[in-house]
């Protein structure tokens, strides 16, 4: 699935033009799911926080039993290098990825020394924070003895995809998911913020979602701007009664919801903010 019309591809120590083949059908990435990636985002010359990006990476093949044949900045120099030859002002999704072509004689498991790696760069606009609603899934996160959850791993992603389909069936952009507790985790593709009395809370990390590299840097943003943010458990019950809701992710970092379930809500003040204090930061250079 391509995103945009431009593609790199870097495999076998080379930058391809195009959307080049990596996987082999008897890969053990292909058939048993062993495949690892991360997203980052250049954008207005910027790239903010590339380096989490390629060490998270690394984490997930780790948590998925593999041995990264790169390291993080490793993965991060090659990333720049190619970054460096397209317009200033283009709009990138960067995607590291890394999976097994082997597994352990007699196991399902892979071999860790069998690990590849690639690298896809696309075109893709960042979008405009514009009309958002949110729902409610019927499908949970699995929990952390259920799921390699603290991976950022392909084969979560069927869940999401469902979760997501769901929601746009019913006439939503995304849904929130709860965790088999029933509380409430993240959506099928962001972290999930509510605004209440002009304090901010977003769910307690429990291991049924990744926290996110976003999710933590609009953490420390906001609290540098003097507002209260409180990592919690919550429940559909707090969204409820939310003044603001807004998701952050890599794809389109902050996105205020303007409505939840039935309900619409205004711009706000801090969703927006959030926004903003990302953007700043971003082009800040630190």
């Amino acid at each position: 699935m391509a995103f945009g019309q431009s593609i790199s591809t870097w495999f076998d120590g080379n930058w391809h033009d195009g959307d080049v083949a990596i996987m082999r059908a008897a890969d053990h990435g292909t058939w048993l799911g062993t495949l690892v990636f991360d997203g980052a985002r250049t954008f207005d010359g910027v790239t903010p926080d590339l380096d989490l990006h390629c060490q998270r990476i690394v984490k997930s093949a780790e948590a998925m039993g593999m041995t990264s044949p790169v390291t993080a900045p490793e993965i991060e120099a090659i990333i720049r290098a190619q970054i460096a030859t397209y317009p200033t002002d283009t709009a990138l999704y960067l995607r590291p990825m890394m999976w097994s072509t082997d597994g352990m004689p007699g196991m399902i498991a892979p071999d860790p020394a069998s690990t590849a790696f690639a690298i896809s760069i696309e075109d893709l606009a960042m979008p405009d924070a514009g009309d958002c609603a949110l729902g409610v899934s019927p499908y949970c996160r699995p929990r952390q003895d259920m799921a390699l959850t603290e991976a950022k791993a392909a084969c979560l992603y069927p869940n999401n995809g469902r979760i997501m389909a769901d929601a746009r069936k019913r006439g939503f952009h995304n849904a929130l998911s709860l965790d088999i507790d029933g509380n409430v985790a993240e959506t099928a593709s962001t972290n999930v913020f509510l605004v209440r009395g002009g304090e901010v809370a977003t769910p307690k990390p429990n291991g049924t979602f990744l926290a996110g590299i976003t999710r933590m840097r609009i953490i420390d943003l906001l609290t540098q701007d003097g507002i209260k943010v409180e990592e919690t458990t919550l429940t559909l019950d707090d969204f409820d009664q939310a003044d603001e809701i807004f998701l952050t992710g890599n794809a389109s970092k902050v996105t205020p919801v303007t409505r939840y379930k039935d309900r619409a809500l205004g711009p706000g003040q801090i969703g927006p903010l959030a926004r903003q204090l990302y953007w700043d930061y971003a082009h800040s250079g630190t």
